[in-house]
C-alpha cells in the first residue's frame, strides 16, 4: 500500500506557514525592534489572523527564538566560508574582501538579525548564542591576525588590534545596513574597507602596531 501524501502536504503547508511568520517578525523587528514589536502586528504583517498565528506560537518570545536560531546558523555557515586557509593566504587587500563581502551580504539580506540580536529584551537564549557566535567571530578575527602579524605581537598587543578590528567592522556594518542599497551603501562598504586596509597594514606589513601607512618615510640621515 502506498503512503498517504495528505501528512507531507500538511507538514509542507506548516513549514510554509511557519516561513511566512518569520518573515513577518523580521519585518516588525526591524521596523519596530524587538521590545516594541507585538504578535498582532506580525500577525498583521503575514495577513492572517492572531489566531492562526498563535497556533504556531504562542509569544513573541518563541518567534524571536526560531528566527533568531536560524539567523545564527546561518551566520555560523558564513563564518565557516570566509575564515578559510584559502583565504587567510590571501595578500590583506584580498583577505579584506574575502572576509568583508559575505559578512557584509548576510547582514544587508538579514538586517533582522542585528535588529533582534541588539533589542534590550531578547530572550536569554539568543542571547547566549549572540554571545558565542561573537566570541567565536573574535577569535577567528584574532587568529588570522596572529598569523598574518609582522613581527610578531605580544598577546596583549593581539588581543587589542582584534578587539579594535571587531569594533570597528561592527561600527561600520550597521551604518551599512542602515545605508539605502545601490551607490550609498556600496561607498559605505569601500569606506570600512578603506579604514580596516590603513589600520591593519602597517601591523600585517611589519611597521608595528600604530604606525600609519600613509605618512612619509623618515628622511634619511
Amino acid at each position: 500500500m502506498s503512503e498517504d501524501p495528505r501528512p507531507r502536504r500538511r507538514q509542507a503547508r506548516g513549514e510554509r506557514r511557519i516561513s511566512q511568520l518569520l518573515q513577518a517578525a523580521a519585518d516588525v523587528f526591524c521596523a519596530n525592534g524587538y521590545t516594541a514589536a507585538s504578535t498582532n502586528a506580525i500577525a498583521r504583517e503575514a495577513k492572517v489572523s492572531p489566531g492562526t498565528l498563535y497556533q504556531y506560537f504562542p509569544n513573541k518570545e518563541a518567534i524571536a527564538i526560531e528566527l533568531g536560531g536560524r539567523l545564527i546558523h546561518q551566520m555560523r555557515e558564513t563564518h565557516g566560508q570566509v575564515f578559510t586557509p584559502e583565504n587567510l593566504s590571501l595578500p590583506l587587500p584580498e583577505l579584506i574582501d574575502a572576509v568583508l563581502d559575505p559578512m557584509v551580504e548576510f547582514n544587508c539580506a538579514n538586517p533582522a538579525f542585528l535588529a533582534l540580536m541588539h533589542g534590550s529584551e531578547v530572550p536569554g537564549r539568543i542571547a547566549e548564542e549572540h554571545d558565542e557566535l561573537h566570541a567565536s567571530l573574535l577569535s577567528q578575527v584574532r587568529e588570522t591576525i596572529r598569523a598574518q602579524a609582522v613581527p610578531p605581537l605580544s598577546p596583549e598587543e593581539l588581543d587589542r588590534v582584534a578587539d579594535m578590528a571587531f569594533a570597528v567592522f561592527k561600527g561600520g556594518l550597521a551604518l551599512i545596513v542602515a545605508a539605502p542599497e545601490g551607490p550609498v551603501r556600496d561607498a559605505a562598504v569601500a569606506e570600512l574597507k578603506k579604514v580596516m586596509l590603513r589600520y591593519l597594514s602597517p601591523i600585517v606589513g611589519g611597521a608595528g602596531p600604530g604606525t600609519d601607512p600613509a605618512a612619509p618615510a623618515p628622511a634619511a640621515l
